[in-house]
């Protein structure tokens, strides 16, 4: 049976990123979700510095629950993420990210960074046509952040060496789905090639 005819969607106007959960939670690995992200935690810098110096939009994710009844059937599916309670340090974006203050926090409970929370809204608010993504882990948060992406009807870019997942075989096989139909599939390189056609913001 043939492929299924795909098409590189490429960099709008107007990007912005998303760091799907680089919580301590998931990057140290002390904790039971956490792994040793050490090499995509520094991609995931080295994006968010050219999208600094392009002054566009950066936003971070977390999953912090504050009482037993949030994902109640997730969290009964995944026991571990009963850890990212609020005041845990699990929670925290990874210091070596350096969130500053006019980056925006969506807090989550579920997968995907759109799920219940206002993410397309402010996007569109701020008039993005490009969400890049990045963070951890393939198999969860990411892959559900980027399919949920497309389907608010953004171009939608998955920087592959800038995303985790401590099953690697998952790890490829997520990131083949989601360049087979929902995402473009590039790498770091590649990703701040695409950046360099955008104009610094005003």
């Amino acid at each position: 049976m043939p492929a299924l005819e795909k098409k590189l969607l490429g960099i709008g106007k107007k990007p912005a990123i998303v760091v799907v959960d680089a919580i301590v939670g998931f990057t140290d690995p002390s904790c039971g979700l956490g792994s040793d992200y050490d090499s995509e935690v520094a991609a995931i810098a080295t994006l968010l510095a050219k999208f600094r110096d392009l002054g566009a939009p950066v936003y971070f994710t977390t999953v912090i629950y504050s009482n037993k009844d949030q994902a109640s059937v997730w969290r009964a599916k995944l026991p571990g993420l009963d850890v990212l309670e609020e005041g845990s340090k699990w929670v925290d974006v990874d210091s070596r990210l350096a969130q500053r203050p006019n980056e925006r926090l969506v807090v989550k409970r579920w997968a995907s960074a759109f799920f219940e929370t206002d993410l397309k809204e402010r996007l569109r608010a701020e008039g993005v046509d490009t969400v890049f993504i990045v963070g951890f882990t393939t198999s969860g948060c990411v892959r559900a952040s980027g399919v949920d992406s497309l389907q608010c009807n953004f171009r939608t870019i998955v920087v592959e060496d800038a995303c985790g997942d401590r099953d690697p075989p998952a790890h490829k096989a997520n990131l083949y789905d989601l360049g087979a139909k929902y995402a473009d599939l590039v790498s770091l390189d590649e990703a701040l090639d695409m950046l360099g056609t955008i104009a610094v913001a005003a």
